[in-house]
């Protein structure tokens, strides 16, 4: 699908940094690192995610005609506008999978171009690699929590404007099975599922009117919400007795949803109440504030819930609500660049990378990502990337080279895949990583280092500059 986004979807700086290099004759071949300085929800793994959105929108990534004209009313110099004016990406991306498990200061896209390519292509990476990677890492997480219960996105009209449209994919890929969003259902091919809102039962004299009313309309597909006015004494008991009416016509009432109050105990009473009416086959929603804690609340307090709608605290990345992804140049024109600081996690590191995931020969599982030179075939030994105390010999184990070429002057090298399959690579990934990392609280911490000719290669440019 097209993303109708154009070059003016970039940050100002882009562009007045970009004008220098062109006036000044400075546009040789970069390379710029995509990473990110920590784990989202005090997690300990991330999912990378929006991967071929970015790849469609930077193929597509011209300045249109009104662009140059208030670039012009800007200010901008007449000959670097006559360049945008013709810009396109010609460079290379290389990439791990999307649905990936990555891991902080790891490169999970790089980006080979001349810089003024690579410059202006920026915002629009970290943009949507941020955002759909964080979403994506809470859904999985909710997708943890929740086993094998359906989840539904309902975050839309709680969502940041139109990234909602993203944030609704980038839920699918973290496990969930359905959106209420419309729009992305129709984007991105997603499942839509829905129920009904307190206004449409309040619209009605009496709450059974609107049940029947909605079951009759949506015979095959209704669910009722069930907390409009007592979720006990009167929502449930309506909802069995238009069941049965159901029933009756053939029919199958599919639902109840609750939406407020104490969700493990009106869950419990519910289930009682549709048992012992002999509907065993309708189903629970629970919605209302739902995240992966509250859901392994419910759990543990045994309520039995078949399906959790969730909203806000998904589509907003709550309590985060950013991935702290950056972009650092590494390399120009065939030399080493790194950014320094008084900030040890700050310091970038140097030269056009490939990295490789390291596997436990014995149990099959992974547990070190080496951040090599690209040229590297092997890796035999990783060092921490800050603590010079710490090294890991990782000789004789299985090594995953994982970034690859996926874009090269203006063509797309991999093949498209559904949202669906990409959330299955993302949970085959995430099932090769050992409990202790995705533990919610306190998890083990992921080893990542660098290989031995990389890691000279750094410290002797902070040696040089220091």
């Amino acid at each position: 699908m097209k993303i109708n986004i154009n070059a003016s979807y970039t940050d100002f700086y882009e562009l007045t940094m970009s004008q220098v290099y062109f006036l000044e004759k400075r546009n040789e071949k970069a390379i710029f690192d995509y990473y990110f300085r920590n784990h989202p929800f005090e997690g300990g793994y991330t999912v990378f995610a929006g991967l071929q959105d970015a790849l469609a929108i930077i193929n597509n990534f011209t300045f249109p005609e009104e662009t140059i004209s208030y670039l012009k009313d800007c200010g901008f110099n007449s000959e670097f506008l006559k360049y945008l004016e013709n810009f396109s990406f010609t460079g290379n991306i290389y990439a791990m999978k999307e649905g990936e498990i990555v891991f902080p200061d790891t490169p999970i896209l790089i980006v080979e171009a001349p810089i003024i390519e690579a410059q202006i292509i920026e915002t629009v990476l970290l943009n949507i690699l941020n955002y759909q990677s964080l979403i994506a890492t809470k859904a999985r997480r909710i997708r943890q929590e929740a086993n094998d219960k359906i989840l539904i996105d309902m975050g839309f009209r709680r969502g940041h404007a139109t990234g909602a449209l993203f944030g609704s994919k980038a839920a699918i890929i973290g496990g969930f099975d359905a959106t209420s969003n419309v729009f992305a259902a129709k984007k991105f091919d997603l499942p839509l599922s829905g129920t009904m809102a307190h206004s449409f039962v309040q619209s009605y004299e009496n709450e059974i009117d609107a049940f029947r009313e909605y079951a009759k309309i949506h015979p095959n597909s209704s669910t009722f919400l069930v907390d409009t006015y007592n979720t006990l004494a009167s929502g449930v008991p309506n909802a069995i007795q238009v069941a049965h009416e159901m029933e009756e016509k053939g029919y199958k009432l599919q639902a109840v949803r609750l939406d407020s109050g104490d969700l493990a105990y009106l869950s419990k009473q519910t289930r009682k109440m549709l048992d012992g009416s002999n509907l065993q086959y309708v189903k629970i929603v629970a919605s209302n504030q739902l995240d992966e804690w509250v859901i392994k609340s419910l759990k543990e307090q045994s309520a039995p819930i078949d399906i959790y709608g969730i909203g806000t605290n998904l589509i907003t990345g709550k309590p985060d609500a950013s991935l702290d992804g950056v972009y650092k140049l590494s390399e120009y024109n065939g030399i080493p660049k790194m950014k320094f600081s008084d900030n040890i996690i700050k310091i970038s590191t140097p030269c056009k990378k490939q990295v490789f995931r390291v596997f436990d020969n014995e149990e099959g599982f992974y547990g070190a990502d080496a951040i090599a030179l690209f040229e590297e075939e092997y890796v035999n030994k990783i060092y921490h990337p800050f603590d010079i105390r710490k090294k890991n010999d990782i000789r004789n184990k299985k090594q995953e080279r994982l970034l690859e070429l996926v874009m090269s002057n203006k063509e797309i090298l991999v093949k498209k895949k559904s949202i669906f399959d990409i959330a299955k690579y993302s949970e085959k990934r995430l099932s090769l990583l050992h409990l202790e990392y995705k533990r919610f609280q306190n998890p083990h911490i992921y080893k990542v280092g660098l290989s031995e000719d990389l890691k000279q290669i750094r410290d002797t440019l902070i040696l040089k500059n220091s």
